[in-house]
């Protein structure tokens, strides 16, 4: 019976190394370096025995790890400049501090990456017509222009032109009259003549709005009875007259 053994995967290889020292709550500035060495290598070796294939940045590592062991096992320390004792482990330090603090605000990253992600995009316009500018290939155009082409760019112009020419815009006009004025203007003619036919005031002003009006007029005086009316001949014309009390 074969059993399947599932490790987790890190990001790199100071994903790992960082993953080793809080587990064990190990000092990240005074490392073991013999105790996080072998368990970098074994993680390793587990992985090829699970034919993983390791990349070359966790070999890299490893190898420096070893190296650094090495340096601490020889008795003739390294010196800087100034006399000191170098630690071998200073630069391996310095490269997983910087690699937690980076680390540390990943999480914001993704949480401002989900809150960008939910909002639209009000658009670039430099970018718009950079692609309009692709897309209608201006530049080609402009090589290969020749009269004709500028004869039909020519015609298109007039002929949107002449387009516009026709179309007639929409004017609102104030009319001139209102049923008030148009009742005093039939009182007035009746009082001039006895009787007046309705075809006689048509005939005197015969906009269509202006019967309208002047009908209106005659409906309002009917109901107040300021006039009456008479039908005419053939029902096709009616007599105005003033009320008899």
């Amino acid at each position: 019976m074969s059993f399947e053994i599932k490790l987790p995967l890190f990001e790199g290889p100071f994903d790992l190394l960082l993953f080793f020292i809080e587990r064990d709550e190990l000092d990240i500035h005074d490392i073991p370096i013999h105790t996080i060495t072998a368990d970098f290598l074994k993680y390793l070796y587990e992985l090829e025995q699970m034919n993983i294939e390791v990349a070359s940045e966790f070999i890299l590592v490893a190898a420096t790890l070893m190296r650094i062991k090495a340096k601490m096992l020889l008795p003739r320390p390294v010196l800087n400049e100034a006399g000191e004792e170098v630690d071998p482990r200073e630069e391996l330090v310095k490269h997983l501090l910087e690699y937690k603090k980076y680390k540390s605000v990943i999480q914001e990253l993704v949480m401002l990456e989900e809150e960008r992600a939910q909002k639209h995009d009000r658009g670039n316009l430099i970018e718009e017509i950079r692609k309009l500018a692709e897309t209608n290939n201006v530049e080609a155009e402009l090589q290969d222009i020749d009269l004709y082409k500028l004869l039909k760019v020519f015609e298109r112009v007039t002929q949107k032109f002449a387009d516009k020419q026709k179309v007639k815009p929409h004017a609102v006009v104030q009319y001139p009259y209102t049923v008030e004025g148009q009742k005093a203007y039939l009182c007035k003619l009746v009082s001039e003549k006895e009787h007046i036919s309705f075809i006689s005031i048509i005939q005197e002003n015969p906009q269509k709005i202006a019967v309208i009006f002047n009908f209106l007029a005659v409906l309002e005086l009917l109901q107040l009875s300021e006039i009456r009316i008479r039908i005419g001949e053939g029902f096709n014309n009616f007599w105005i007259s003033h009320h008899e009390v």
